[in-house]
């Protein structure tokens, strides 16, 4: 239970991240937040990263292409999804990025060979439906930029299949780091070529809150997945579109629609699914692997 209040916590506060930069989106361009709030989180990430002796490390060779991948991944879907959060409903974006676990099981069957059986493909196959529901792609309610929030699914796809690949010789702090700092830089880059609005007090001030909440968030969820069981607090992440929801309503007005709630439930219902049975495998996996360790010793 101290996991999954832990994970709702972390919930919680990546939505009042979110809120705070689509409030942003008054004040600020796109880039400009992605560079602004870089800078804020890289600080106080190399601030952590100093106190645990990690804030100078070398990448091991075999580890420095992933690394790239990793950071082309965070940079694009960060860009890809702020774009889209910056014009479309809170909890629609929130929605889309759900899909998430359901294309990073697909993508680890068609790139690292990973198992999977037709139940979970049965299940992917929903998701994406539920996807296709809330897009809508070819009727009046369509939304262009929902596609912006599609593609960043796909960039943080790939920056989690890389993350996967990494070596536990590489510090996740310094890894986080990294990505902040590639992040602000691009966003740095960016804002160049686009209009650079005036910093008013109201836009900082905003943009402080979400380097707060996102840190909050981050700290929140490696404590949940450390204090409960995983197959127990890991659908708690859905908990993300009843606040995705609730703020949208409370401070943009953005009340949802019959098919945006109708993807959402199959979206999260395929990803609950999905994930209990990669569990359930897991456990057989286990369990067969110590009966014929227990073979192995009596022979």
């Amino acid at each position: 239970m101290r996991g999954a209040v832990f994970m709702s916590i972390s919930m919680a506060a990546f939505v009042v991240n979110d809120t705070a930069m689509k409030l942003v989106a008054e004040h600020l361009s796109v880039f400009q937040a992605m560079f602004l709030r870089g800078i804020m989180t890289s600080l106080m990430l190399a601030a952590f990263c100093h106190y645990k002796g990690v804030l100078i490390f070398r990448v091991p060779k075999g580890d420095r292409l992933l690394v790239i991948l990793r950071l082309i991944g965070e940079v694009g879907g960060a860009a890809f999804y702020l774009t889209a959060l910056f014009h479309m409903p809170l909890a629609n974006a929130t929605a889309i990025l759900q899909s998430l676990p359901l294309a990073v099981t697909l993508a680890g069957a068609i790139f690292l060979r990973e198992p999977v059986g037709w139940r979970r493909y049965l299940a992917i196959s929903a998701g994406f439906i539920g996807v296709l529901m809330i897009v809508r792609p070819g009727t009046e309610g369509f939304n262009e930029y929902s596609i912006y929030a599609v593609i960043s699914v796909s960039f943080i796809v790939m920056r989690d299949l890389a993350t996967r690949r990494l070596s536990v010789a590489i510090p996740t702090l310094f890894v986080t780091f990294l990505t902040s700092c590639s992040v602000m830089t691009v966003g740095a880059v960016l804002s160049a070529f686009a209009e650079w609005k005036p910093i008013t007090v109201d836009g900082i001030s905003l943009l402080v809150l979400a380097a707060l909440f996102v840190m909050v968030g981050y700290q929140c969820s490696i404590t949940a997945m450390r204090a409960g069981d995983l197959s127990f607090t890991s659908p708690f992440r859905y908990t993300i579109l009843i606040w995705a929801i609730i703020l949208g309503i409370i401070v943009f007005g953005e009340f949802p629609n019959i098919w945006m709630i109708l993807g959402s439930i199959i979206i999260v219902g395929s990803g609950v699914y999905t994930f209990y049975r990669e569990r359930y495998l897991i456990r057989k996996m286990r369990k067969e692997q110590m009966l014929k360790a227990g073979e192995a010793l009596k022979t």
